[in-house]
C-alpha cells in the first residue's frame, strides 16, 4: 500500500482554506444573481424566444461560455428566472403583511408594475397556457404557484372578511380563485391590445365590487389567524425547457 502521510514528521496540517471557498461562493452567487437580473430585463424587454444568451451575458460583461458555466442551458436560466419574477412579485405584493387590504391594494400596484414588463408578462402567459398538459416540463412548477397564490388570497380576503370589508355573499375562497383569474384575463387581453387594457385599473373597479378597500383596518390580523397558506412558492428550478 502506498504511503500517503506528509514526509515530513513534523509538518503542520495543510490549511483546508475555507475562508477562500466562503469568498468563491458569495462571488459566486452574486454573479448568479446579476444573471439573473440581466435575464429577467433581457426577457422583459423581447421575450423568452428573442432573448439570447449572448444579450444576456453581454450585459453582464462576460463570455457566453462563462454564463453557460452558472446556467448550462437556457432554459436552466428561465427557470430561475420565473423564481425571480415571483420574487420580485412578492416585494410588490407581500401576502403576508398584517392589512389584508393593503394586501389587496398592492395587487393593484403589481398589475400597474407588470405593464411595464411586457416580456416577462408575455413569458408567463405564454408558459402557463403551455403547461396545462401533465407531461409539461413547467406543469408542476404552475400547479404549485397557483395553489400557493389561491391560497394565499383566500386567507387575504378571509381575513378581510373578519373586518366586514368583504362584501355579502362573496366567500373568501371564490374570491381568491377569481382574482387570480382576473389577474390572468387581463394580462392576455391587455398583451392583445395594451392601448385599450388598463390592468391595474381594471382590477381595481373589480376589487372594489367584492371587498371595500378603503375600510376602517382596525386591528392588524396574522395571517396564521386563517386558513393554513404556503409559507413560499417553490423555486422554479425544476423547470427544465428542453
Amino acid at each position: 500500500m502506498t504511503d500517503t502521510t506528509d514526509a515530513t514528521p513534523d509538518a503542520a496540517p495543510k490549511p483546508r482554506g475555507r475562508g477562500r471557498p466562503r469568498g468563491a461562493y458569495a462571488k459566486t452567487r452574486k454573479t448568479r444573481e446579476a444573471i439573473l437580473e440581466a435575464a429577467l430585463a433581457v426577457f422583459a424587454k423581447g421575450g423568452y424566444r428573442s432573448g439570447s444568451i449572448r444579450e444576456i451575458a453581454e450585459a453582464v460583461g462576460m463570455s457566453e461560455a462563462g454564463l453557460l458555466h452558472h446556467f448550462p442551458t437556457k432554459s436552466a436560466l428561465l427557470a430561475e428566472v420565473l423564481d425571480l419574477r415571483d420574487q420580485h412579485s412578492l416585494e410588490l405584493a407581500p401576502i403576508d403583511g398584517p392589512d389584508p387590504l393593503q394586501t389587496l391594494r398592492g395587487l393593484v400596484e403589481l398589475a400597474r408594475y407588470n405593464a411595464s414588463v411586457p416580456g416577462v408578462v408575455e413569458l408567463y402567459c405564454t408558459l402557463s397556457a403551455e403547461a396545462t398538459t401533465p407531461d409539461h416540463p413547467a406543469h408542476d412548477y404552475f400547479v404549485r404557484r397557483y395553489r400557493f397564490t389561491v391560497g394565499s388570497l383566500a386567507n387575504t380576503f378571509g381575513r378581510a372578511a373578519e373586518r366586514g370589508a368583504l362584501r355579502p355573499g362573496v366567500s373568501p375562497d371564490s374570491a381568491a380563485r377569481a382574482t387570480v383569474a382576473m389577474m390572468d384575463g387581463l394580462q392576455v387581453q391587455w398583451l392583445l391590445d395594451r392601448d385599450s387594457v388598463d390592468m391595474a385599473e381594471e382590477l381595481e373597479v373589480y376589487l372594489r365590487g367584492i371587498v371595500d378597500l378603503d375600510a376602517d383596518p382596525g386591528e392588524p390580523s396574522s395571517p396564521a389567524d386563517s386558513a393554513t397558506v404556503p409559507t413560499e412558492i417553490q423555486p422554479a428550478a425544476s423547470v427544465a425547457m428542453d
